[in-house]
C-alpha cells in the first residue's frame, strides 16, 4: 500500500494520483520516487485508466528532492549514489512515457523535481498563486535529471532565463515559458482541469497512446544516452564540495560560503 501518494479513480477512468507528504511540501523521498515509478507503471497497464491527473496534498505542489534523502546520497559509495540518481531519473521517465495523458493540476509552489514533474506531463495548469523555480544551484546542486525534460518543455532559450539562476518566477512566466499551459485563479483550478480532461474520453484510447509515442519521438531525443548522461552528471554533483556545503548550510539555517 502507497505511503507517500494517494489514488483516487472515478467512474469514467480519471486517475488522480495525489502526492501526499503535505508536511514535507510533497518533496521527493527514494519512498516518493518509486512509488511515483510503480504508479505510473500501472496506469499504463490498465485499460481502465483513460486519462492521469497528478495533483497535491497541502499547500505546495512539490517542493523538489528532499534534502535529507541528497544528503545521504552524499554521504552514500559511489554505487549507492548512482542507484539513487537513476531512481529519480526512472521515476520521470516512467511518467514521461506512461502511454496516457498526464495532466498535472498545479495549486501551489513548485520547485526542482516539481517542475520535473510538471514538464514530463502533457498539460500543466497551474494557479495564479503559484511559484516556480530550479533552485538547484543555490545549494551547489544542478537540475541534472529533470534537466532534459525541462529543456524539452521550455526549450533551451527559454530554459537558460531560469535553468541556472535559481530565480523564482510566478505563474504568468510559467505560461510565457511554456511550463504552464495556463494559469488561472485557484477557484477555477478544477474546472480548468477538467476541461483538458473531457476532450481525451471522446478519443480512442489506443490512438491517443499511439499519437503521444509519436509526439514524443518528434521531439527531443531523451533516450537512454541523455538519461545516463544526467545521472553522471547529478553523481558528479553530489561528489563535489558545492552541494555538500550547500545541504549543509540549509540544516544548519546560515548562508553557504558562496552567499554574501
Amino acid at each position: 500500500m502507497p505511503e507517500t501518494i494517494r489514488i483516487e479513480t472515478d467512474a469514467r477512468g480519471i486517475a488522480t494520483l495525489w502526492l501526499a507528504r503535505p508536511q514535507k511540501h510533497n518533496a521527493l523521498s527514494r519512498q516518493m520516487m518509486d512509488e511515483l515509478t510503480e504508479a505510473a507503471a500501472a496506469f499504463g497497464a490498465d485499460p481502465a485508466v483513460r486519462v492521469v491527473v497528478v495533483a497535491a496534498e497541502g499547500a505546495s505542489f512539490c517542493a523538489g528532492g528532499d534534502l535529507g534523502w541528497m544528503r545521504q546520497q552524499m554521504d552514500a559509495d559511489e554505487a549507492t549514489r548512482r542507484n539513487g540518481a537513476h531512481a529519480l531519473a526512472g521515476m520521470l521517465s516512467a511518467l514521461n512515457l506512461m502511454p496516457k495523458p498526464l495532466i498535472a493540476r498545479v495549486h501551489g509552489n513548485a520547485f526542482g523535481g516539481g517542475v520535473g514533474i510538471m514538464s514530463v506531463c502533457d498539460i500543466a495548469i497551474a494557479a495564479t498563486t503559484a511559484k516556480f523555480g530550479l533552485t538547484e544551484v543555490r545549494l551547489g546542486l544542478i537540475p541534472a535529471t529533470i534537466g532534459p525534460y525541462v529543456v524539452a518543455r521550455m526549450g533551451e532559450p527559454m530554459a537558460r532565463r531560469v535553468f541556472f539562476s535559481a530565480r523564482i518566477f510566478d505563474a504568468a512566466e510559467a505560461v510565457t515559458l511554456n511550463l504552464a499551459a495556463r494559469a488561472v485563479a485557484p477557484e477555477d483550478l478544477d474546472a480548468a482541469v477538467e476541461a483538458e480532461v473531457a476532450p481525451f474520453l471522446d478519443a480512442a484510447p489506443a490512438a491517443v497512446a499511439a499519437a503521444k509515442a509519436q509526439c514524443r519521438s518528434l521531439g527531443p531525443v531523451i533516450d537512454d544516452a541523455v538519461i545516463n548522461d544526467s545521472v553522471d552528471r547529478l553523481v558528479t554533483v553530489w561528489q563535489g564540495t558545492e552541494a555538500p556545503e550547500g545541504i549543509a548550510a540549509f540544516f544548519d539555517k546560515r548562508k553557504p560560503r558562496w552567499q554574501a
